[in-house]
């Protein structure tokens, strides 16, 4: 018998310690770093960090482009923190919302010799516990006995590594009749991941044919659409429109993957939404946080499909990305069904940057 976390649940408290401002403790091939998201730092966690050793910050690529910083590492940029630099100055570095205001930060001494592996799997982490992509890292000798000495959670590289690149395995939790608007012949699928994310939804229409290609619609969870009529973007018409349409047809499922503002999570489409404000289209806002234009996960609407029995569709959708991933994880598109709603005063040029940067076919 074994009560010993998985490296699945470790990435979970990883996650976890990371969004209560914890440090976290990394190894790789013969190196160990203590890492903690940037967006959490307080005076005395920096203080703490300094009495370790010396401070580097990494950021995404996309981030570093913003701050004219060198990513030498491709993907990623590590950045020496000088020692007189305070806890704003990090925050700053990780968040654009005053970039305007005070758009001069370095000069940056971007780090080039080393091994980044562990950086790289420090903005993995923080992203996928929904933070600012940026996070600090220190070198620690001995990672095992630093971790419990400080009841840390320790993360191993090479174990962590694959597991944040797939799709955590869902499983089905529950089901239940739920007539709604669109059709009294409802029912609502609850699947729940193992590495602890967020459960996504699936709202059957009907007795769909597990033999013919099913109408069906990824729908990514919007807040802001989807429940208080935002008009800022067209999520809230095209769900209501996409289940319109399975109703009428009298069969459908709408997959609802809670993978807010593209991915980022809810605050960080509202830091996104704050520099739309100051002239930033959509995409560029993202960059601008460090992000890339979409950072969602469509293999998980494929899995669902295929544990509800389904193996080909009829996808309504405008987005080729979605049509691309269904095939190339084995659900068959028979047809893509256009979905044109919601346009507006608000959004007319967030839907126009959808389809010149993002490829939407509108």
């Amino acid at each position: 018998m074994s009560l010993m976390p998985s490296m699945i649940e470790l990435l979970a408290r990883a996650r976890v310690d990371l969004r209560m401002g914890l440090p976290v403790v990394l190894t790789g091939d013969g190196i160990a770093a203590l890492a903690i998201a940037a967006e959490n730092l307080t005076v005395q966690r920096l203080s703490d960090l300094r009495a370790v050793g010396e401070i580097s910050l990494v950021l995404t690529a996309r981030r570093a482009e913003t701050l004219k910083a060198r990513a030498y590492d491709g993907d990623i940029a590590r950045i020496a923190v000088p020692k007189d630099v305070d806890r704003s100055w990090i925050h700053a570095m990780a968040d654009p919302a005053d970039d305007l205001n005070s758009p001069m930060k370095g000069p940056f001494n971007s780090l080039r010799s080393g091994d980044a592996e562990l950086h790289r799997l420090a903005i993995a982490l923080v992203k996928s516990a929904r933070l600012l992509p940026a996070a600090l890292l220190v070198p620690v000798d001995d990672a095992s006995a630093f971790a419990a000495s400080h009841g840390l959670t320790l993360i191993s590289h090479a174990a962590a590594k694959p597991l944040l690149s797939q799709s955590s395995p869902l499983h089905p939790v529950a089901a239940a009749r739920l007539p709604v608007e669109a059709a009294e012949a409802g029912r609502l699928h609850i699947f729940r991941p193992e590495d602890g994310g967020e459960e996504h939804y699936a709202i059957e229409i009907g007795r769909p044919d597990r033999s013919a290609p099913v109408l069906a619609r990824l729908h990514s969870a919007c807040f802001t659409g989807d429940v208080l009529g935002s008009l800022k973007c067209d999520c809230g018409p095209q769900l209501r429109g996409a289940l319109a349409q399975m109703g009428a047809e009298g069969a459908g499922v709408l997959l609802y993957l809670n993978q807010e503002g593209r991915g980022i999570g809810l605050a960080n489409k509202m830091r996104a939404y704050s520099l739309q404000d100051q002239g930033f289209d959509t995409v560029e806002a993202n960059h601008r946080l460090g992000f890339e234009d979409d950072e969602r996960d469509f293999r998980i609407g494929s899995e669902i499909l295929r544990k509800l029995g389904f193996d080909q569709v009829r996808l309504l959708t405008n987005n080729p990305k979605k049509i691309a991933m269904m095939e190339h994880t084995g659900i068959k598109v028979a047809e893509r069904v256009p979905l044109q709603v919601g346009e507006n005063d608000f959004n007319r040029a967030y839907l126009a940057t959808k389809a010149s940067k993002s490829g939407h076919l509108l």
